[in-house]
């Protein structure tokens, strides 16, 4: 038998047999491990992606067979994810800015919190989507500002 080679939350792991799985019906199974039985769940199944989400005793995993172009794909680089650099922030919305999270120079990456902007009663935290330094801050917080405003510039 011949080990395969299992992605189980990022970590590589070398299975040569050794373990039993009874299907209960589709979704449900259990694991039998060293003697042991572990209950188990498929949360999410990609199989285009050799990928499945599965819940074993209320602990979540993600698992990826490895495939024969993984190592080609991560060689070439084409298996990181491109991450595009910001030019500046508009305005989604009119609206008031309540809190400015950021101060010129700050380097953010992308989720980092940039802005909190007023609009119809609700508070909308805008999040950077994607890397940059803050070069400068066109708004004031307090101040008013229509959809499109550019509010901050990036280097």
């Amino acid at each position: 038998m011949t080990n395969q080679v299992w992605n189980i939350d990022g970590k590589d792991t070398v299975s040569n047999g050794g373990s039993v799985v009874k299907w209960d019906d589709e979704r449900f199974f259990t694991l039998t491990f060293n003697g042991k039985d572990f209950y188990g769940e498929i949360l999410e199944e990609k199989t285009e992606d050799h990928r499945l989400k599965i819940k074993i005793n209320h602990r979540v995993f993600e698992v990826k067979k490895k495939g024969e172009l993984d190592e080609l794909i991560a060689a070439l680089g084409l298996d990181v994810p491109k991450v595009r650099k910001l030019k500046e922030l508009q305005a989604p919305m009119p609206g008031r800015i309540v809190n400015i999270a950021v101060k010129v120079g700050d380097e953010l990456n992308v989720g980092d919190e940039i802005l909190s902007l007023e609009a119809m009663k609700m508070e909308n935290v805008l999040k950077a989507e994607g890397v940059g330094i803050v070069k400068a801050i066109l708004i004031e917080s307090g101040q008013v500002v229509e959809k499109g405003a550019v509010l901050i510039e990036f280097e």
